[in-house]
């Protein structure tokens, strides 16, 4: 037994041998010897999230730079670098060396690296290496929404993970005549954590997997999938863009993350007035520790790490990640800027008041060229981002934060050339005369329709209408589901010039609803009941706190009954068609999200309320808009299920 960073053995010589004379003895010879099975469960994290955690990433030169020349060297995968030195992945990287050429690894792991796009190298490098590999994948991810999270259910940790969890053992064996043999137990759907763990009780061993003949054996295929294998004609269509440098034609000039604000208590919020509030409270605390700075370095005193010598004061600051440690140490203040307020669309029929200053907010990416100022009128299709379980496309002409739609990628119908001086203050902070709109779908992109159908007068809007249409295509989203969780969109021809016409009508008619959604007509036929007695005042009549589902029983199970709704304790809606139920978008239910979203919050550690019915009176100017907000979103989860049902089927 050792008291020691496990990582450290081999980045540095033993810091306290002096101290600990039998610990340092041990860990000489431990590094000795000649290790052939290791066995553990390694923690899983990627690290520090904020300054307000207090918690440095801690780096290790020689592990870190293994991984990078092996698992990174070889992964195609976008992004994900940061997840490729979570403490899991070091400790396979880590066990993998010190065992050398023959050995036996036993780890129960955090399963994202069976089927992530960002551990596509690290799935490469496990085959080359290992003769074979026992995954028992237990599922259990507390990170996916809807149907998928019902499906992954229980985990084995309970509370002590959200992560999917695997038992894994990667066997090294010199004498093998062959290598990579890859060996898939996946323990199923709608497992509780206790069926799960009576499951690996009763099985006990490989050998018990093996007797009930339920090993499946895995070819990865070339991209270094092993579940989920995409289906490889995706690669003869357009791609709708790409951040790389690619001689391919693209359909997109430009696309661009939402915003990242690694702060949204203290950013976002459904008061106007309350959102400039705080932000002010948060920018005088800011300069106040500034001044605290310049006091201390008077003193003669280095501050070598910012993030350890600012005041974690939770009640008046989120310091979380951005753009503030450069301008801090540089002495520069913050001052509150008016013009930095604006609407954001914060989740899929939310919206709500957003405060743009750069300091306060991590990334923009490339939104200045998207939404140069509040006033600028554009249009995005926003799809989900790789890694997502379920694909789904929503467009807005607002802002849209980054979870709009999970790590949300957004393809915009206009461009605005603006001076490159002018992208690295704040988000509106560009001089409207300097302001250039165009066309975001490039020549190559356009003419890869207008080629497909010669003789139809098609625009660039038609193209853009005809991509939200097909991505609403139950066909597509089928044919290219394993595809479009580890890839951006890639976008075919229809055979059919009648075909193509259809999915760009569909997608303008869809287009309307999902912009328009608080104009739409509330829905009718569903009773809102008022209980006799219920306060007069609109304002107190209408006022919600938490709307919650009623309850039903079903073979003696109580689950909820989503033809009903308890709005308030005075206000019921009883009738809903389930079949409203049936538009997902990011996950849940299109009305999901709005009973989530519609409420009264408190975040416990800085104490900030945001409270929907300040949107509905101060912004909105109506008490009622939560209650019709959720009928009018009835409407269009109705029409957007009769338009993709009435798509044409995707003939290519």
């Amino acid at each position: 037994i050792l008291l020691t960073d496990t990582f450290q053995l081999y980045e540095k010589d033993d810091m306290i041998s002096a101290l600990m004379i039998d610990n340092s003895e041990r860990r000489k010879r431990q590094k000795s010897l000649d290790i052939r099975v290791i066995i553990g469960n390694p923690p899983y994290s990627v690290g520090q999230e904020s300054a307000m955690d207090d918690a440095q990433n801690v780096k290790y030169s020689t592990l870190d730079e293994r991984i990078s020349k092996t698992y990174l060297a070889k992964s195609t995968g976008k992004g994900g670098k940061r997840s490729s030195y979570d403490s899991y992945i070091r400790a396979i990287r880590w066990a993998s060396d010190r065992i050398g050429e023959s050995g036996i690894i036993g780890f129960v792991t955090n399963a994202g690296f069976i089927e992530t796009s960002s551990a596509d190298g690290l799935r490469q490098c496990l085959v080359e290496e290992y003769s074979s590999l026992y995954i028992f994948h237990l599922r259990g991810n507390a990170r996916t929404k809807g149907e998928q999270r019902r499906k992954e259910r229980g985990n084995v940790f309970g509370e002590g993970s959200r992560a999917p969890v695997s038992i894994n053992l990667f066997v090294k064996n010199p004498k093998s005549k062959t290598k990579g043999r890859i060996y898939f137990y996946d323990i199923g759907d709608y497992l509780s954590r206790e069926e799960k763990l009576d499951i690996i009780a009763k099985i006990g061993s490989i050998e018990g997997i093996l007797k009930a003949g339920q090993w499946r054996c895995i070819t990865p295929d070339e991209h270094g999938d092993w579940i989920n294998q995409r289906n490889d004609s995706f690669s003869d269509y357009i791609l709708m863009s790409s951040k790389r440098k690619t001689m391919e034609p693209v359909i997109f000039e430009i696309f661009s993350n939402g915003v990242v604000t690694n702060r949204d208590v203290w950013v976002y919020n459904y008061s106007k007035d309350e959102l400039a509030k705080k932000c002010k409270g948060m920018i005088s605390f800011y300069n106040s520790e500034i001044d605290r700075m310049s006091e201390y370095k008077k003193s003669g005193d280095n501050i070598d790490n910012v993030q350890l010598f600012v005041k974690k004061d939770v009640k008046k600051i989120s310091w979380g990640g951005g753009n503030w440690q450069s301008r801090f140490l540089k002495g520069l203040k913050e001052s509150f800027e008016v013009n930095a307020i604006h609407k954001c669309a914060y989740r899929p029929f939310t919206n709500i008041w957003h405060y743009g200053g750069r300091t306060f907010n991590h990334s923009y990416y490339s939104m200045p060229r998207i939404f140069p100022d509040a006033e600028s009128k554009n249009l995005v299709i926003c799809v989900t981002g790789i890694g997502a379980k379920e694909f789904t496309a929503l467009m807005t002409n607002t802002l849209p934060d980054i979870q709009m739609h999970f790590n949300g990628q957004c393809f915009p119908l206009y461009l605005y050339d603006i001076p490159e001086a002018d992208l690295q203050g704040g988000l509106f902070d560009v001089e409207q005369k300097k302001r250039i709109r165009r066309s975001a779908i490039t020549k190559e992109g356009f003419e890869y329709f207008t080629n497909a159908y010669p003789g139809e007068k098609i625009h660039r809007e038609d193209v853009f209408y005809y991509i939200y249409g097909l991505l609403h295509s139950t066909d597509y989203r089928t044919r290219f589901a394993d595809n479009l969780s580890k890839e951006l969109p890639r976008i075919p021809c229809v055979k059919k010039s009648t075909d193509f016409w259809a999915f760009s009508k569909a997608g303008r008619k869809l287009a309307d609803l999902h912009i328009g959604y608080e104009k739409v007509e509330p829905y009718t036929d569903i009773s809102v009941n008022i209980q006799p007695g219920a306060p007069e005042n609109t304002t107190t009549r209408y006022r919600v706190e938490k709307m919650k589902y009623g309850k039903t029983k079903v073979n003696g199970k109580t689950i909820d009954d989503k033809t009903t709704l308890i709005y308030n304790p005075w206000i019921t809606l009883t009738g809903i068609p389930l079949s409203a139920y049936g538009y997902i978008v990011n996950g849940k239910s299109a009305l999901d999200w709005v009973v989530e979203r519609q409420c009264v919050k408190t975040d416990k550690d800085s104490g900030i309320v945001n409270d929907a019915n300040k949107w509905a009176i101060e912004t909105v100017g109506d008490p009622r808009y939560p209650l019709d907000l959720f009928l009018r979103v009835v409407t269009v989860s109705l029409e957007t299920n009769r338009i993709v049902e009435g798509l044409p089927k995707m003939e290519i």
